[in-house]
């Protein structure tokens, strides 16, 4: 069975070392997470996973990393110093505030989400999202800066720089991930709506007579990365396009892909006809023009924008959600994170059956080291082998493999795969190159059923 909620997720993150809450030993602060020694890998492998799509494979596509601190008037002509805000309501009674879109009916109708007490709701007023910081010595009017809210305007303010410095024709991409921090009103849903979090981006700038056609490639080219590279289950996925009044100030046409989580269908990226919004913002807030020359029709023109935005994030929780299993086996419960073995935390995990047998920790322990130079992998010996098999489904790890006391005399190890939790046995020396080539796709899994010590089947 899949996840039934989001505490079982947040248990598994804590318990096994992906997600912390930040500054806990002094009570945390709300919408904001610290990733663990697993979480950090999983985050990475999901961040490359992109990049490698967005850009690595393609010949359109380039990369940028900007400051997190622009200058001011960027965000002034952005629109987001005016605009960029969510309805807000307090409760007079608890003092609690929440998001005014996330209650249903007029405030003065409804009961308090946290006390439940009715008319203590006060009227909607906007609430600006955006961190205000200073830069230099002396706090006043005059040093304030703001910590960014998204990465895409950086790569507007330098669309003329990478395109002139790459020479670029249209059409072509920039790419970013980076940190982005919203003041969110109530963030909450573990690591779903966070107040400091982290995006990726990329602005895909073509003529304006062909963004139809670069919109509908977009959302296609977005929705088979969730499924054929992040191996997310298609039937919990699902496109819909904006409807009218609800269309950002920018943009001209959105669909987001959503995910089915255990608190409903909720959105992972967002794909927005940016027009020409920002490019025209950007030249009348700088007085310097943001065009670019198309040959095939012998003129400047200032490029229309398809934006894919993804929030890395809450492609982390749903990967650890989609993830998720529950297996009744005849012994007892399993639980096993079924993620891609590339996206995996831990490739391999070499376990001896018996740690009181120097010689047998002694070449796992050197096994692990053959297998480190080829893929993430870690040596365990702190549980029986029933309980490490048990720890690492949990985390996510493809392979297990088991250094016994046959391998003092035939030289091989056994392969165990998580998922089937069938196994092969390989000689010592050819299981780097097979863990390796496993994990790659390059070969198939070919294991068979074998009894093993403490393992329940």
């Amino acid at each position: 069975m899949p996840a039934p909620n989001f505490d079982v997720i947040v248990s598994l993150a804590k318990r096994r070392g992906f997600v912390f809450p930040s500054s806990e030993i002094y009570g945390g602060m709300a919408g904001f997470w610290d990733y663990g020694p697993l979480g950090v890998e999983l985050k990475n492998n999901v961040k490359q996973a992109w990049w490698r799509h967005m850009v690595s494979l393609r010949d359109d596509v380039v990369g940028l990393d900007a400051a997190i601190i622009m200058h001011p008037r960027v965000w002034e002509a952005s629109g987001h110093v005016a605009g960029f805000s969510d309805p807000m309501v307090d409760c007079r009674n608890c003092k609690l505030r929440f998001r005014a879109d996330d209650l249903k009916g007029a405030p003065s109708d409804i009961a308090c989400p946290n006390c439940g007490m009715k008319g203590t709701l006060t009227e909607a007023r906007q609430f600006n999202l955006m961190f205000a910081t200073h830069v230099g010595p002396v706090a006043e009017s005059a040093s304030v800066a703001y910590l960014r809210p998204e990465t895409a305007q950086a790569m507007f303010v330098q669309f003329e720089n990478v395109a002139t410095s790459m020479r670029r024709k249209l059409p072509f991409g920039i790419a970013q991930i980076g940190k982005s921090f919203r003041n969110e009103i109530t963030p909450g849903n573990f690591i779903f709506r966070d107040r400091e979090l982290e995006q990726m981006e990329m602005e895909f700038f073509v003529h304006p007579r062909d963004e139809d056609e670069w919109f509908a490639y977009w959302v296609g080219e977005r929705h088979r990365w969730w499924t054929d590279v992040l191996g997310i289950d298609a039937e919990n996925l699902r496109l819909r396009p904006h409807d009218p009044d609800e269309l950002s100030h920018y943009s001209k046409q959105t669909t987001d892909i959503e995910y089915r989580f255990p608190i409903g269908w909720s959105e992972l990226e967002g794909i927005a006809d940016r027009t020409d919004y920002d490019l025209q913002a950007h030249t009348a807030g700088s007085g310097k023009k943001l065009a670019i020359f198309d040959e095939a029709s012998g003129e400047h023109v200032v490029p229309y924008v398809i934006e894919p935005a993804a929030g890395v994030d809450r492609a982390v929780l749903t990967v650890l959600v989609d993830g998720y299993t529950e297996e009744q086996l005849a012994k007892d419960k399993r639980v096993v994170l079924r993620i891609r073995p590339e996206l995996a935390p831990v490739k391999a995990a070499v376990l001896p059956l018996l740690r009181n047998r120097p010689e047998l920790v002694e070449r796992a322990r050197a096994l692990t080291g053959d297998l480190k130079r080829r893929v993430a992998a870690m040596y365990d010996d702190t549980a029986s082998i029933g309980k490490l098999y048990r720890r690492q489904d949990e985390i996510g790890t493809p392979f297990c493999v088991t250094v016994d006391v046959e391998s003092l005399d035939d030289g091989a190890a056994t392969i165990r795969e998580r998922d089937s939790m069938t196994q092969e046995r390989v000689a010592l020396e050819h299981i780097p190159e097979r863990i390796e080539a496993l994990v790659a796709g390059r070969t198939p899994w070919q294991g068979v059923p074998r009894e093993t010590s403490g393992e329940a089947s």
